[in-house]
C-alpha cells in the first residue's frame, strides 16, 4: 500500500519505519523537517518503568497550591483556565487507585519492549550508538521521603518492573555528583536513554527516505473520504495527493483531522520546557530523575538537559522563559558545583491525553486510517512499540500489545 504517515517526529517516523519493514510505500507529510517539534526537547528517556500516569492519587490535593505558583510544576496561564478546565476534570478523575492501577498495566505493555523495538531499527539506520541502556537512578533527599511516593514504586514493582533501594554510600558510588544533596535513590536498571532524540529521530527518518520514503513539506488542511476510506489528502500549497492509507501521528497538531476520522478526542498540549547546560561540567552516568524537584536530568552529548514541568496554554501563546530559568535554578540547587556558564533554552508541546495513555488504533470512521498520537512524556519510550503495532494493524495482523486500553473510542464510552 501506500501509506502517508501524517507527522514526522519520533512516532510518525518508527510508524513509518515499521510500514517499510512490510514494504509499503510511505509519505512522510508535515510542515516541519523531522525532530523541529517535540521530538527535539525530549528529556531522551528511554524507560520500561515509565508506566506511572502523571495524574496520581491524592494529586488533586496539590493542584490548587501548584496553580496559583507561575512557575511551579504545573501552571495555567489565567485566561486559558476555562478552555483546559474539563481536560483538568477528566485528568483528575483519571487519577483513583483503581485507574492509575488499570493505566499503568496497560503502559507496562507498551514500554516493556522499548529496546526490542528500537534495536532493529537503529541497526537498520547504523545508529546504535545514540541508544544506551545505563538504567535510571530515582533519588530523595532521604529514605523517609521517598516514603511519599511509596505507593506508585509498589505498583511498578507489581508490574515487573526491576526497581532496586540503593542507601546512601552506594548512591554517591554511583553517581559522586549527587553527594550531599541526596541520601536515598532507587535504581531501574532495565531502563535506557538515547544521547540525542533529535538525532535519533533525524537517523531513522533518513534511513525511511533513504528506503524510498517521499517527503512533502506541508499542512494537511483536509482529508478526501469516500465510500468509508481516505481517498486523498489536501494540503495548504494547494496540492492534493492520493493515498490508500493514512497514519495520523501529528503529535499535539492531531485533533482537527482526528475529529473528520472519529468522535473527538481530548488532545490538550502539555507545553514542557528544558535546560541544556552546555558547558555541563559533571560525570553522571545515569539518568537522574529528581521526584522532589519533580525533574529529569540526563547527560546527553550536547550536554546536561534538564527538563521537567507543565504548562497549559495552548499551542500559539509565546513561551514563558522564566519556566526554563526556574528549571536552571534547580539544577543549580542540585549540583552547586555545575557550570552553568553556557546553556540553551526550549519550550515544546506535548500531546497529552486526560488518562495520560495515547490514542493507538483504527480510525473510527473509516477502513484505512490509524490513530497514532498523544503520548505525552513517554513520546520517546512508546514510539517504537507503536510504531511495530501500527504496522500490526495495517497488515491484519494481531498486535503484540494489548491495544483496547489505548483505543480512540474510549473517551466516547467514558462520556
Amino acid at each position: 500500500m501506500h501509506i502517508a504517515v501524517i507527522g514526522n517526529g519520533i512516532v510518525g517516523t518508527c510508524c513509518a519505519a515499521w510500514l517499510q519493514r512490510d514494504g509499503h510505500q510511505v509519505t512522510f507529510i508535515d510542515p516541519l523537517g523531522p525532530a523541529e517539534a517535540t521530538s527535539f526537547g525530549n528529556a531522551g528517556s528511554l524507560s520500561p518503568s515509565a508506566c506511572l500516569p502523571v495524574g496520581m492519587p491524592g494529586m488533586w490535593k496539590k493542584v490548587p497550591r501548584w496553580l496559583l505558583d507561575p512557575l511551579g510544576p504545573l501552571t495555567v496561564r489565567w485566561w486559558y483556565a476555562p478552555i483546559v478546565a474539563p481536560w483538568i476534570a477528566r485528568f483528575l478523575q483519571a487519577s483513583t487507585p483503581a485507574e492509575v492501577t488499570r493505566i499503568a498495566t496497560a503502559m507496562r505493555g507498551l514500554l516493556a519492549p522499548i529496546f526490542d523495538c528500537y534495536e532493529p531499527l537503529l541497526q537498520r539506520a547504523n545508529a546504535t550508538g545514540l541508544m544506551r541502556r545505563s538504567g535510571c537512578l530515582y533519588v530523595y533527599s532521604g529514605e523517609a521521603v521517598a516514603r511519599q511516593w511509596a505507593w506508585g514504586m509498589r505498583l511498578r514493582r507489581s508490574l515487573g518492573v526491576e526497581m532496586r533501594d540503593v542507601q546512601e554510600d552506594e548512591l554517591v558510588t554511583l553517581e559522586p555528583d549527587l553527594k550531599g544533596r541526596f541520601r536515598f535513590g532507587i535504581l531501574a536498571p532495565e531502563n535506557g536513554s538515547t544521547l540525542d532524540p533529535a538525532a535519533m529521530t533525524r537517523a531513522l527518518f533518513d534511513q525511511c527516505v533513504a528506503d524510498g520514503a517521499k517527503v512533502m513539506r506541508a499542512r494537511v488542511t483536509d482529508l478526501r473520504i469516500k465510500g468509508g476510506s481516505v481517498t486523498g489528502i489536501t494540503l495548504d500549497n494547494g496540492e492534493t495527493i492520493e493515498t490508500e492509507g493514512v497514519v495520523l501521528a501529528g503529535g499535539a497538531w492531531s485533533a482537527k483531522l482526528a475529529a473528520q476520522l472519529g468522535p473527538a478526542i481530548p488532545l490538550e498540549t502539555q507545553r514542557g520546557y528544558h535546560v541544556t547546560v552546555e558547558s555541563n561540567n559533571l560525570a553522571l552516568r545515569h539518568t537522574v530523575m529528581a521526584v522532589e524537584h519533580n525533574m529529569m536530568v540526563n547527560p546527553m552529548r550536547m550536554g546536561l538537559r534538564l527538563a521537567g514541568s507543565v504548562e497549559f496554554a495552548g499551542l500559539k501563546a509565546p513561551p514563558d522563559m522564566r519556566r526554563a530559568a526556574a528549571l536552571l535554578e534547580r539544577g543549580r540547587q542540585m549540583f552547586p558545583h555545575l557550570d552553568t556558564s553556557r546553556t540553551s533554552e526550549w519550550m515544546g508541546h506535548r500531546p497529552c491525553l486526560p488518562d495520560s495513555m495515547p490514542a493507538i488504533g483504527p480510525a473510527p470512521r473509516v477502513d484505512n486510517a490509524w490513530f497514532a498520537f498523544g503520548h505525552g512524556h513517554v513520546g520517546m519510550c512508546g514510539a517504537a512499540t507503536t510504531g511495530r503495532e501500527v504496522a500490526h494493524l495495517v497488515a491484519g495482523r494481531d498486535t503484540e500489545v494489548d491495544l483496547a486500553p489505548f483505543s480512540p473510542t474510549r473517551f466516547r464510552r467514558a462520556a
